[in-house]
This record gives C-alpha cells, structure tokens and sequence, in this order.
C-alpha cells in the first residue's frame, strides 16, 4: 500500500492527510481511502499575520529587540558612571557623603544613588554643599535679573551648574565641583552620530524647524465648521493659517513650527499662483528631533559658545524658558565632548592630581586589572584623555553581524588546526552587494537575461504578439558590450528610458506605452551599477575625469565607504586617499558626504564571484587567462571529453555546445556554476532522510534566522515536526504533494501587493453583489437575476471590467463612474444611473454588437473562455469574455482569433430571434485593439493565434526562494535511487508534486468538496438564524439544498472558508488525492504542441464526458473532474468531522541562559564562562510601558460613633469633629458623648449615632496577613477631549486640579470637545486664577489619575519597589481551577464547589525561577497564602490559551466517558481573574461580532453582539452552545501534534 502525503502550508497553519494508493488487478494504481487527516494551527497575533501577509517586513521581535537595546544604553550608562566614580575615588574628587556610600567598585552601598550636591546637616535636614558658587550665581542674576532676586524670591540651586561649567572655563574651581560636572557629563554626553543617520532630505521640500514670536493675530472671519481661520502674523514676515474654535491670544509668544517650504530643482522657493512662497506650517512631533538637533546645533555654533555657557547665558538672559527639551535638545557629542576637553586643560593649572604620574597609572590599573597590554598601550596618555576617552565619551565598537551573514554555497577555506593536525573547513561569508564585483556580476545577469518584445509585430502577414525581436537589436557581442557599457556608469534602469534613450523608440502618436517592452516588470525600477554610479558622480563633483577611476581604485574607494562608520575615521581615510592617488582637495570633503552603503548581501562569496565572472563576461571584458587554473583544467576535459569522475554527465550535457575555448564566454549563471563548481548551489542542501530520528537530527543543525522570515522559519520547523509525526504513525511516505500558499512563498513587496489586490478584489466583489440585489427589482426589467448566485456575480464582474476599459479621461460621466468602480456599497441611486453607462460600453468581441443589461442574466448570452479550457487551464477574469450563447457554441475548443479566421463575415442566427455576423479579421483586430487597449491581458489572449511555449513554461517555472527550500527539504524525505543506485540529485524528487491555489479549486469544486464544507459549517449559521430570529444567514442552491450564507452588509472581510481550523486538513486532502496527471493537465503541461496527444488522453482519463449536440452534430463534452474514488465525499466528510485541531503552544516563560563575558589572560582576549549566579531570559513581555505610583486615597465612610470615636479627627463634618474632640479633652467616654448627642437632638438634628460619615485612607483597609487589601496607582496622563465631568471626579487624584478642571469645563458647556482641545487647555491656563478662585496656579497639561487595579512593582530594591506597572496584553497564560469539597449538613453528602484564579505573570516568573519545574506546588501554596484561593481548595488542573477541554454530559459524569463528543470539545481562548473564555475547538473566526453601538451607527438590527450569545462583543464566551458554563465541569485534554487524544484529565491513554 503506498502512501500520500497531501500539504496545505499557510502562515501560521499546516493542514495535513494521507491517503492509500493500491494496485488493483490489472497492475493500475488508484487511491482507495483517507488513512487520516488533521489541522496543526501555530496561533499568531492577527496583526502579525495582517502585517506579513502586507508585506509589512519588520520583525514581531522589533519592538523586544529595542526595549532590549534600551536597557543596555542604561546598563552601559551605569557601568559609564562606576567607571568614573573609582578613579574620582582615587583622585579624592568626591564630597566626603558622597564617597561613604560607594563600594570599592564605584556601586552604591544603599538601594538608590544619593545627590552629591545635597548632603544632610546635623539638625537632619538636606543642605546644598556649593553654596558660594551659588551665591556667586545670583550676584549675577542680581546684576542682570534683579525682579528675579528681589523680595527673597528662589533661584533654582539646580542652576549651579550651568554656572559652573561656565566658570571652569576660566577660573579654579573645587576638586568636587568638578567632580560635580563630571558626573553631569557623564549623564548627558550627547548623541553619537554615525554617517548615515542623518535625515533624508527630499529633493523637492525644505523642512525646518523655527521657534517665532507671534506679532499679531488676525481674525478673517472665514468658517471651517464651527472653526474660525486666523493669520497668525511672526517676527520674520511670515503669515501661518490656522483654524481654530476659540480666539487665539499668541500675541508676543514664542511659538515652535516645522516649516515645509516647496523648493525648485535650482533651490529657489515655489511660488503659488497668488505670488506667495509654497510654505505649511506644522506643531513638532517626537519623531521631528532630528530637526531640532540641527536646529539647536546651529544656534550653538553661532554663538561660539560651549552648551554650559549658552545654556547659563540663556537663563540668564530669560529665567522664564525651560530648559531640558526646550532650550537644549539631543545634540552630537562633539559639542560636550570639546566643552569638557576645555574645562579639564583649564582645571590641569589648579588641580595636580590631574597631571600626576603616578596617580593616572593607579587609576589606569583600577580600569584595567588585567590588560597589562592595554595599559602599556596608554602608558604615555594622562588623566584627561583617560576621562574622556575611556570612560565618559568611550563608545563601544559595534557588535559583528558577521555570524548573520549567509555562508557561501560554493567555497571555504581550509586550514591545518595547530594543536590536533586536523585539517578543518569554515565557510567563506557572502559577498557585500555594494561590491565592486558584485555589482558588476548582477548587471551582467541583467543584460544576459534581458529580451526585448514588439508588442504587436506582422509576420508573414499575421498579426502577433509579443514578438522577441532581441536578436534584431543586440546582434552581437560588440552590441552585448556596448550596453552593458551604458548600463554600467547608471544607478537604475526603468523599461521606458532604455527603450527611448539607448534603443531610440518613440511613442506612437496619442499612445501612452511603448511599441516595444521588455521581459522583467514593466513598471519597476532595477539597480544597473550603483556603486560605480555612486563614485563617478562624486568624482564629477571634484572635476576629476572618470577614466582616473580603475578597477582597483574602484575597490580600495569603495571599502573605505562601506567599512568606516565614524564620521571622523573616514575624513581621515578618505584625506589619506586623496593624498595617495594625487586627487583635488576637494576629494575628501565631497565623498565625506555620500551615504553609507547598505549593509545587504549577496548568495555567493567574492572569491565564487571571481570565478563565475570570468565565464560570464563578454567581447572586450572577457579573457580566457582571467579563468583560474582548476576551471581552466576542467574546460578542457569538457571540450576534449577526457573522463574526469570529478565531471558529471549532466555538465557535459548542458555543455555539449562550448567546443572551444572562446565559447567559455557570456554564459548565463547557472551554466557557469555547472562549468566551475560542477553543480547548482541548491544541490547543497541535498540528502535522504531514511527515519524520522534524520529530521529531529536535521532540526537541531538547523540555524535560526537562516531564511530571513521568522514566519516563514517558523512553519518550515513545524511542517517537518509535524511529517516527523506522520512518518511516525502511518510508516514510509511514499510520495508527498504540497501546495504553499501564496503569502508564503512570495517576498515582501509582491505580498503587499497580492494584498492591495485582495482588498480591491474584495471591494469589486461587494459591488457586483450590491448590484445584482439591486437588479433584482422588477423596475429596472432586468430578467432572470439571482444575487446570490456566483456565476451572475462572474457575468457582470466581465461586464463591468470590460465596460471599465472602455472609460477614458474624455467620457462624461469619468468622475461619477471612477469613484463608483472604488466604492464597496454603492447608494441605489448610483447603481442605476451606474448601470445606465454600463449598457453603453459593452459590445461582444466576435460580432461588435451590444449586450443588452437586460437580456445579461438570461440563456441568451453566456461566459465564454478565450483560449478554451479543453486545450488550456486558464479560469482567471482575463480569459473571459461575454458573447452570444450561439456564437460561444460555434467557436467551440478555438481560440478568440483562430475562430474570426476560420469564420469571418458568417451570419449566426439567434434562439431569440435576430441575426448576428462575426466580425473580419480587420473588424476583430480593430475592435480588440479600441476595446481592450487598457487591458493588455485579456487583448494579448484575444489576438492569439495559438498558445505559446512561454505561457506554459511561465505556469510550470516556481523559482521563488521560499518555494524551493521547502521542495529540497521534503524532497529529503521521498527521494530515490536511480538506475545506479544513488539517490536523485535534482533539488525537487519525482516523489515530490506541488500543486497551486487554482488546482485545488478546481478538484474540490468538481469534486464536491464545496459542498462537504457548507455541510461542516451550516449548523452555525443555522444557529445565528435561531439567535437573531432571522432567515438571512441561510440561503437555497440551484439543488434546492440549504447553505450557508452572509447578509450583504456583513460581506466585508469575510470568507466562509477561514470560520473553521478544519479548512486546512480539507485542502490537504484534495492536494494529497491530486495526481501528477491532474497537476500536468492543469497547469497545461499538456498544452504544448508536442503533447496534443497525450492532452487528449489525459483529459479523457481524468473527466467525466457527456453527449451534447454542438451545431447540429453528437460530440462528447469533458464536464467535471471524477473523484478519487465513488464514495470520496463521503469519506471526507466523516474524516473531517471527526478531525481535532492541534495547536502549538508557547508557554516557554523564563529560561535559564549561559552567559559569557570577555576575559584577558596573558594579554589575549578569551570569553569566561559565568559561573556566579543563574541568569534568567524571560520569553515574554512583562508588563505594559506606563509606570504607576501607589497613591493612599482619601474616601468617606459611614461607621457607628463608636467607631468614629476610635480617631475623631477623620470626622468629615467640621462642627461635629470640633465638638467630638472637645468632648474627649473633657474625659468623656464613648457612652457619655452619645448621651451628649441625644440630649441635644434639636441642637445636632444632623447627628445619627450609627451613621457617622468619616474619612479613612485606601492603605488603612488590610487583610488577615496585615497587607493593604485594595491597592490604587496613578500615573501623569496629558489632559485632552476624553476628560468629561464623570472621568475628572472619578480618576484625577488632586481634589484642586479637579476644581479647576470642572469650573473650565462648566464655562464651556460641559463640552470636553471645546474645554480640552488644544486651544482650550491654552485658554483654560491664561484663565487658571480666576478658575482657581483667585489662587496662583502652576499651568496644567497632564493631571495625575489613578485606577484601582491588581499592579505589581517592577524591583524589590530602591526606586523600583516604588514603581508599578500592569501586565502586558496575552500574558495571562494560566487559569488555576480549583476544588473544594465541603458537607451538606442536611443529608451528610458530600458537594464539590470549584474556584477560579488568573496567575499573574510575574508570579509564574518568579514561581519558575525559585522552584523549576515544580513551580506549581509553589505557586499553590503563595495563591493561599494571598486569599487569592480558599485554603480548604485543591488545584484540579490549569488552562493556558489554546488548551482543549471536554464538557462531560451528566451522564458522562456519572458513569464516565466511553466515547468523546466532538461537538463537545472547546478550545480555551483566556483568562480574566476568575472568569474563563472559550470557543469550539475548531472556531478559528467567528461569523458573526458587532457590539450595539457600531450596529446603531451602521443601521443595522440584530438581537445579538456575537456569534455565541447576547455576550459581549468578540470571540470570548463562558458558555457552552448547548449553554452550560465550560469552566463549572470541563476536563483538561492533551492532543499530539497530529490531533490525537493522548491524556484525558491528567491520565495518559
């Protein structure tokens, strides 16, 4: 019995099935069943399957990888600072507090790092320690800002500074002041810039940042909405637009723009039609610091200050300005760098431990312990280059990527291992492709592969297309030459420009293309030489003839650009070569300026390209002594035949041409590959899998990151687990079929646009069924409309399409029509005045005659295939057409132009009366050419006189990288030997059949598949019916037979096909049952001329024939494909039912992790081994970015008076606590101040002795353990529309911001909207002292709100056990169910109660990290200890997202489970503190999930939210369908990867 392998690789998903093929009694193979089939889902974020099936290529890991990277510029900060704190130690630099709280390593002995300006005095309270230099400072500020000094008004202390760095420029200053600016250096040090970060400037617009002062306002009385427009009139002339819905008062203000100006290709400004320059102006957002950068650098370099001294000048000058991020943004560390060089030379004259010998070689040996060849490097330096240089401005050289780089397929290196004699090969790494030699090799390719078509050509008085009419233009080698001449001095090359600017084609008069096209996309910009382009134009800028530019200067040129990063190192190297190769003086400075090349590689090494290039040049370029010496040798065995066993057969095959030495020129790649390397690179990864023990050993070689696509890498390792398994349980695969999906196999840039297609597509389809449900009204009088039927929706698809050819600029109705062909859901209105241009653009391609919209529908017209799908497998839209249903019937099996030959001028009649004539060949071609002259498919299929070669080479070729790895890998598995007994050497094996998207179709719809599924699904739609009390999700076929169906509004990004994980095991079962025959037949192997025959008989083998009457003649009819075998769907549909889905889980938290760090030991670098410690990697993203402080609440309660008078002054009525204290102080009790109250009732009628209203504190209120029970945290949030009044009362922590903010929003109508806007929160703080009842206040742009919520503190030591942060989003991986048993005290009996608990994250980190693999013992005992769970529950079992639980029937439970109900297995989805979630395991979509609010703004009206119930909106539901609550009695089950039941309630079966 043979097996076959069938699989539907996806994303994130692998649908598998083995089907049994036997021999029957005359020696024919035929399948016979399904041995088992299953789905194996890899659960993804649906926005990163949205992003890569986009083709949106950065990483899921992107945002980890840079959080990570933050953390290290931290670290590194850190490690900066000790650094720096053990030689000031040494140098005796530090305040003495400052130096009793370090260590002997420079880390502070205390949980948090002390202020070293800020010491505290013996009463305990802190005192600044440079007070002179501050009192120097406002002596200053006295002289130049006396209102800022006068009636004892604060300076800030922080200031000092500022100061400071100003003053150490010229004057002595203390050893700790200096240790003071230091430290502040050593903070902020500056941004270190490499070549290549600076921002794009685009040619066409000038943007810069401005900060203006406003001169005046002008009010112009123009709307927009309730807006009004205002001119903004600034300080230098300029007029900036605004609207805005309150008056804006930036008189005399200093307002922040970046300003685009439109420039001209000379530089000169754009000027509007008005004579005003083309200018908008914008607020600065984050990602606009580089221009501010610019912005603040210029200022600084313009005042020739240091940024010490500018910023203490500019305060001085305007106390008023903040500072950080206003005054002085991220700058390049050359300003810091040179403003502290010059402190430190100025500090040498009066401080002489910094010229100290003997003190710089402690410090030095403090660094550097153990690099005594380090510290014998630095030997003759001194303190101020070790401060700068070594610690505060020493910049890490960055990490090699080396390692990420490809390994070349061809080449290595060998050497002789010292100490074991071994002889041992490492890889060479791939070729940069900015290489000289790389760049020139890929034109190479270009050119080779470069053909040039006439578009439409007569030969021998035929009109064809796509003529290949290269050998006309490139005749020769001199030709070949000549253009890769051209070619190779430019840095791209679109089709257009070589065809006008080399070949010399002109446009046809009024046409918009070319004659001529070549063979890459038309429409796509391809690199020629980009590095040589890159260099001459630099050259051309310093006046130097490119004749001066050899090869090798070439090369030496371009490894100085692409090595050097540093924007210093490379003018040194670049003034180096100037100086070397005699060039001007300006060399150095023009090429300082070009941008780095990008850092991307190649598939083979140099010395590989080396090798090759010297096949693949040509005429001038090439020389046969170039070729090295083994190439050389194995020519000419292969031109004399000399046996070589070295020489396989295949190579002097494919070589059987090259006779002579000059032939070993301008071969293509792969030939040239064959001649040095004697193989294709693929063949590399070639071998024979002989067990599945093979695939595990292959996986554990497997190196990650090796495909560039986690997705992609990710579903490769999965597919071959998954076939391990298979392999596994049904034994040796004989054959496997796959089909990869398209998303899949495709790179970045084509998904993105299969997806922009897609969404179109989806658009077009929503309208054509839009139209149709309009049509359908008896008013248009158009018969026979059925909107739900797929084929109508194909006929007025084609009639649309075609009618949308016909649209040009010049047409009437353009506008209306080009915004109507956009639009999902057009209004009726518009779909009949729509359908009323429709009618007048549509004509049959054979006779030219209109196609009524009226007579569209009926038997009268019919789809008709261009080239037939008896000789040719094309069912896509641009091989159809509508005609007349008689005139569809005599062109028969012919195509479109073969017909108009073989019947020109012929008079067909019509069923329904009328005569219609087939057009001339003349007529044909003019009407294909005036009618599909924007549709050069479909007009290329209606003028073909035959199929060409090229159409079914195109269907058969699949080169795509993805695509062929996958093949080699499978192939592994299947492959066999030949008739001399080795293994196939082609990367793909003969046991190996792929098959594409369209195959697949086909068969499942001709083999009932269809059908099967709309079975599987239809209880779900049926059950949406019951819940909205509607019909709509139902439908009728054309059989009559009940089917799934969507209402029309709910159409949108839904296919019935993606509701069910099952979809995939249905595909792979219909791949798996594809033959090689179907595949051949279908993918039109069989179309070529040379298999006519064998056409024929496939056909006939493979369909189902019938007898119709064609033209007044009996002819047999091919009609769908036959099953597989008679009772094939039924088969597949109790397979399918029966299918459980598998799904990978990834419940990997935290892993322990072997950190190396580096190590001199007699003077070499080696990397140690940490052997202290266990370091933890976390797999997951710990908590959210925002980080909370705990705050204690105030709040009101009523207690009893005794209670109020255990703390009196928490009495919340003034009056009544002053008398209650009063009481007390006269030595009352609690029994006499109630008799007091009651006494006085007339006087205290307020007063209720059990009712007293008291404030307490949210940290009072504690459990048993002594742990604050309810736990609130705020964090600062900047105030905007969503504040309205319930929000401000309910979250905003200050009770006086929360006046303010009310009393500005009751001014405003209570409209947050008005009170909030920008131009509100400006109008609220110019009025916040009348707001504030009179009282200064601060200006408020974010306010403190808090939250009550379960937080957790990110550290346990300093500033950490302070800081609070929420869980991330999907990290509630565990659900705990527990178990408690008590007795009812009635009858004795025992009763089971369950309890339910989420486990935190980071008590299963911490769980995990204390106590491995027995952390759920740990964790037990910790939810107890927390009340989180009753101490009398035991733990039944945990649930994590993806995990499958069975609902036992009462019965089940009772008597136990013999046989498990699918319809009773569900999937987990999540947790939510004690509340689980959970859907039918097969549910990978739900149909149905609009809340309420969006059903009312869409005027929609469903009783439900969601497809499971009345429930919130999503696909989360407690409940069962038959409505049990899941958690209350589910058990755990465990599936393999294949779907089968392998525990049950924690025993194995």
């Amino acid at each position: 019995m043979k097996k076959i392998l069938g699989l539907d690789l996806g994303t994130n998903s692998i649908g598998w099935a083995v089907v049994n093929e036997a021999e029957t009694e005359e020696d024919k193979k035929e399948l016979v069943g399904i041995e088992c089939a299953g789905s194996r889902i890899i659960p993804m974020d649906s926005s990163i399957i949205g992003n890569f099936e986009s083709g949106n290529s950065v990483s899921q890991t992107a945002e980890r990888t840079q959080l990570r990277g933050n953390r290290r510029l931290r670290e590194r900060c850190i490690l900066r600072r000790e650094r720096l704190l053990r030689v000031l130690n040494l140098l005796g630099f530090l305040p003495e507090h400052f130096e009793r709280e370090l260590n002997r390593y420079g880390k502070f002995t205390t949980d948090s790092e002390p202020k070293i300006a800020w010491r505290k005095s013996s009463n305990g309270k802190f005192e600044f320690i440079f007070q002179d230099s501050f009192n120097e400072m406002l002596e200053d500020f006295h002289k130049r800002q006396p209102e800022l000094t006068a009636d004892g008004k604060k300076v800030p202390y922080d200031w000092t500074i500022y100061y400071l760095r100003k003053k150490a420029l010229t004057q002595a200053i203390t050893k700790e002041e200096l240790a003071w600016i230091l430290l502040n250096f050593n903070q902020k040090r500056g941004y270190y810039q490499l070549r290549g970060e600076e921002e794009d400037e685009k040619s066409n617009k000038q943007v810069e940042f401005f900060a203006l002062k406003v001169v005046s306002v002008e009010d112009t009385g123009e709307k927009k909405g309730t807006d009004t427009w205002y001119n903004v009139h600034l300080e230098n002339g300029w007029i900036y637009r605004r609207p805005s819905n309150v008056p804006l008062d930036w008189v005399g203000k200093v307002k922040e723009f970046i300003v685009t100006t439109d420039v001209n290709n000379d530089g000169t400004p754009k000027i509007d039609k008005d004579g005003n320059v083309k200018r908008s102006f914008r607020a600065p957002k984050e990602d606009d610091w580089t221009l501010l950068k610019k912005k603040t650098e210029k200022d600084i370099g313009s005042s020739q200050k240091t940024v010490g001294t500018f910023i203490y000048d500019s305060i001085l000058a305007n106390p008023q300005q903040k500072i950080i991020g206003k005054l002085v943004r991220t700058i390049e560390r050359k300003f810091y760098r040179d403003e502290l060089k010059q402190i430190l030379e100025k500090q040498k004259e009066f401080h002489v431990e910094l010229q100290d010998k003997e003190l710089y070689t402690a410090c030095c040996k403090e660094l550097y312990p153990s690099n005594d060849a380090y510290r014998n490097s630095i030997n003759n330096r001194n303190l101020k280059d070790l401060l700068l240089d070594d610690i505060i401005f020493y910049q890490r050289p960055l990490k090699s990527k080396k390692s990420l780089i490809a390994n070349c397929p061809y080449e290595e290196l060998s050497y002789m291992d010292k100490e074991t004699g071994e002889l041992k090969h490492v890889p060479i790494k791939c070729i940069a492709k900015s290489n000289p030699l790389f760049q020139e090799f890929r034109l190479w390719q270009f050119v080779k592969n470069l053909r040039i078509y006439q578009r439409e050509k007569e030969v021998k008085g035929k009109l064809q297309i796509d003529v290949d009419v290269t050998a006309e233009l490139l005749k020769s080698e001199d030709d070949y030459t000549e253009l890769f001449d051209w070619l190779n001095t430019r840095k791209s090359i679109k089709q257009d420009t070589l065809l006008s600017s080399y070949f010399k084609f002109k446009k046809g008069k009024g046409k918009a293309e070319y004659p001529y096209r070549w063979n890459y996309v038309e429409d796509k910009e391809y690199p020629c030489n980009e590095t040589r382009a890159e260099l001459l134009s630099g050259l051309k800028k310093c006046g130097v003839d490119e004749k001066v530019l050899t090869s090798e200067m070439e090369m030496s040129l371009w490894h100085i650009l692409y090595s050097v990063d540093d924007k210093i190192e490379i003018g040194k190297a670049l003034k180096k070569f100037e100086k070397k190769h005699s060039l001007p003086e300006t060399f150095a400075d023009v090429f300082e300026k070009i941008k780095p090349f990008k850092k991307d590689y190649g598939s083979y090494s140099e010395k590989a390209i080396k090798k090759l290039l010297s096949l693949m040049r040509m005429g001038k370029y090439w020389n046969y002594n170039t070729i090295d010496a083994k190439t050389k040798d194995r020519i000419q065995k292969i031109i004399t035949g000399e046996y070589d066993e070295n020489i396989k057969n295949r190579v002097r095959e494919k070589a059987i041409n090259l006779t002579q030495n000059s032939h070993f020129q301008g071969l293509p790649v792969w030939l040239a590959c064959y001649i040095v390397y004697d193989r294709h690179s693929e063949t590399k990864e070639i071998s024979k899998w002989a067990s599945p023990a093979d695939i595990d050993s292959y996986l554990k070689t497997f190196k990650q990151h090796s495909l560039r696509n986690p997705i992609v890498e990710q579903v490769i390792k999965e597919t071959l687990r998954t076939v391990r398994d298979i392999w596994k349980q049904v034994g040796q695969i004989d054959e496997i079929h796959v089909e990869l999906g398209r998303e899949m196999k495709n790179p970045a840039d084509k998904r993105k646009k299969m997806s922009e297609n897609i969404k179109k597509n989806e658009n077009t389809n929503l309208r054509i069924k839009a139209m149709l449900a309009e049509f359908a009204n008896p008013a248009l009088g158009i018969e026979n409309v059925r909107p739900y039927s797929p084929s109508q929706q194909d006929i007025l698809r084609i009639y649309e399409e075609n009618a949308l050819d016909n649209l040009s600029n010049d047409d009437k109705d353009f506008e209306f029509v080009q915004k109507i062909s956009k639009s999902a859901q057009p209004t009726t209105s518009d779909i009949i005045r729509y359908k009323a241009w429709l009618e007048q653009k549509y004509c049959s391609p054979y006779t030219g005659m209109p196609i009524p919209l009226s007579k569209l529908f009926t038997p009268a017209y019919e789809i008709e295939h261009v080239i037939p799908q008896s000789r040719y497998f094309d069912d896509s839209f641009s091989n159809k057409v509508i005609c007349e249903a008689e005139v569809n019937k005599l062109k028969d099996n012919q195509l479109g132009f073969e017909f108009i030959k073989n019947h020109p001028g012929e008079k067909v009649q019509l069923s329904e009366g009328g005569v219609v004539e087939i057009l001339s060949v003349d007529a044909y071609e003019k009407f294909v050419k005036d009618h599909y002259s924007h549709n050069n498919a479909k007009k290329k299929k209606l003028l073909l006189e035959d199929i060409p070669e090229e159409f079914i080479a195109r269907q058969l070729n699949d080169s795509r990288y993805i695509s062929k790895v996958v093949k080699t890998l499978l192939s592994n598995i299947v492959r066999e030997k030949d008739a001399n007994g080795e293994y196939e050497q082609e990367a793909t094996s003969k046991n190996l059949i792929v098959c594409t998207g369209n195959i697949t179709d086909k068969l499942k719809k001709d083999w009932g598949m269809n059908d099967v599924w709309n079975r599987i699904i239809l209880p779900r739609f049926q059950r949406l019916n019951k819940l909205t009390g509607k019909d709509c999700f139902t439908t009728q076929s054309a059989e009559k037979h009940t089917i799934p169906a969507m209402p029309l509004e709910l159409k949108k990004g839904f296919n019935k096909k993606r509701i069910d994980h099952r979809h995939h095991a249905m595909d792979a079962i219909v791949i798996a049952c594809t033959t090689r025959n179907h595949v051949n037949l279908l993918n039109n192997e069989a179309a070529k001329p040379q298999n006519k025959e064998n056409r024929y008989q496939l056909s006939h083998k493979l369909h189902r024939y019938e007898k119709v009457m064609i033209n007044g003649e009996e002819r047999s009819v091919p009609k769908e494909f036959i099953k597989p075998w008679e009772t094939f769907t039924q088969d597949a549909h109790a397979v399918l039912n029966n299918i459980i889905v598998s799904f990978k889980q990834n419940l990997r938290v935290i892993n322990k992790t072997v950190n190396y760090y580096q190590h001199f030991e007699n003077g070499k670098k080696v990397f140690k081994k940490q052997e202290k410690g266990d370091s933890w990697a976390i797999r997951k993203s710990m908590h959210k970015d925002t980080i909370f402080g705990e705050v204690n609440l105030r709040f009101k309660k009523t207690v009893s008076l005794n209670d109020a008078l255990k703390n009196p002054k928490s009495i919340v009525e003034k009056e009544l606590k002053k008398k209650v204290i009063e009481l007390l102080a006269d030595g009352k009790n609690a029994k006499a101040i109630k008799k007091y109250f009651e006494e006085n009732k007339e006087i205290w009628t307020e007063v209720n002795s059990s009712k007293i209203e008291v404030y307490y504190f949210s940290q009072e209120i504690k459990n048993k353990h002594g742990e604050v029970k309810e736990h609130y945290f705020a964090t600062r949030k900047s105030l905007d529309t969503s504040f309205d009044e319930k929000k401000i009362k309910s979250s905003i922590t200050d009770t006086g911001i929360q006046k303010i903010l009310l009393a500005h929003l009751t001014a405003k109508n209570n409209d947050p909207q008005l009170a909030f806007s920008p131009d509100g929160i400006d109008e609220m703080n110019r009025n916040i002292q009348k707001l504030n009842n009179g009282k200064n206040h601060q200006p408020i742009s974010k306010v403190r709100v808090y939250e009550k919520a379960d937080k957790f503190a990110i550290g346990v030591k300093g500033n950490k056990s302070k800081k609070f942060v929420e869980a991330a989003k999907g990290t509630n991986l565990f659900f705990a169910i527990y178990e408690s048993i008590s007795i009812n005290p009635n009858n004795g009996e025992q009763r089971k109660t369950r309890s339910y608990a989420t486990i935190p994250l980071n008590m299963v980190i911490d769980c995990q990290k204390e106590f491995g693999k027995n952390w759920k013992d740990k964790l037990d005992s910790l939810l107890k200890e927390k009340e989180i769970v009753a101490d009398n529950a035991h733990l039944l079992f945990m649930l994590s997202p993806n995990d499958l639980v069975y609902l036992p029937t009462e019965e089940q439970i009772k008597n136990g489970i013999e046989v498990f109900d699918r319809t009773r297995i569900y999937k987990f989805v999540d947790p939510n503190s004690n509340k689980g979630n959970f859907v039918p395991y097969a549910v990978s979509n739900v149909i149905f999930s609009i809340n309420f609010k969006d059903q009312k703004d869409r005027k929609l009206s469903y009783s439900i939210q969601d497809e499971f119930g009345v429930g919130s909106q999503g696909s989360k539901n407690p409940r069962a369908i038959t409505g049990e609550m899941i958690k209350e009695t589910c058990i755990p089950l465990k599936v393999d990867r294949l779907g089968n039941i392998v525990e049950v309630n924690g025993v194995k079966l």
